[in-house]
């Protein structure tokens, strides 16, 4: 985050705050209804007004700025691909995660060194590629090619040992 330009003093500063983010954050609440997002965009706003401060005709050209921009950030804020993946905690909680059947795929992949376990669960079941999986992991490439590599070959032998090959 850039600081504030020397031109914009914490007067300026201030009176802007006290004049517009009430109707900032309502604004945004009736877009987003959210109350945390509504105050990340109205910290935006006005982070965007103070770091490239503009010179408006009329008190009514700033409100008009102001707003516009407010409801231009709330609107990317929707459309964004981080808003349409996530969900809220407490709905994240309410799922269950599947339960894994005595005698399937999953039950044996359990049973392998997380190591292997990742890389072959995000290759096969979340359909990653290993060049994917390396930047998700912070490795590189070639060690996530092996470790599916051997944990493939560990798979292999708990599954025969099991009589499923």
């Amino acid at each position: 985050m850039s600081p504030i330009k020397p031109n914009v003093d914490r007067a300026q500063a201030e009176h802007l705050v006290e004049c517009y983010s009430d109707l900032v954050l309502r604004l945004s609440y009736t877009y987003l209804k959210r109350t945390e997002d509504a105050q990340d965009i109205c910290q935006t706003v006005f982070l965007k007004l103070l770091e490239h401060p503009r010179s408006f005709a009329s008190a009514e050209h700033e409100k008009a700025w102001i707003i516009r921009t407010a409801v231009n950030a709330c609107k990317d804020l929707l459309k964004s691909h981080w808003r349409k993946t996530t969900v809220e905690l407490d709905a994240a909680g309410q799922v269950p995660a599947p339960e894994a059947e005595e005698g399937s795929l999953l039950t044996a992949l359990e049973l392998l060194p997380p190591k292997y376990r990742t890389v072959i669960y995000l290759y096969y079941y979340e359909g990653y590629a290993a060049r994917e999986i390396a930047q998700l992991l912070g490795e590189s490439p070639a060690a996530v090619s092996t470790q599916l590599s051997r944990g493939r070959a560990r798979l292999r032998t708990l599954l025969e040992s099991e009589g499923y090959v």
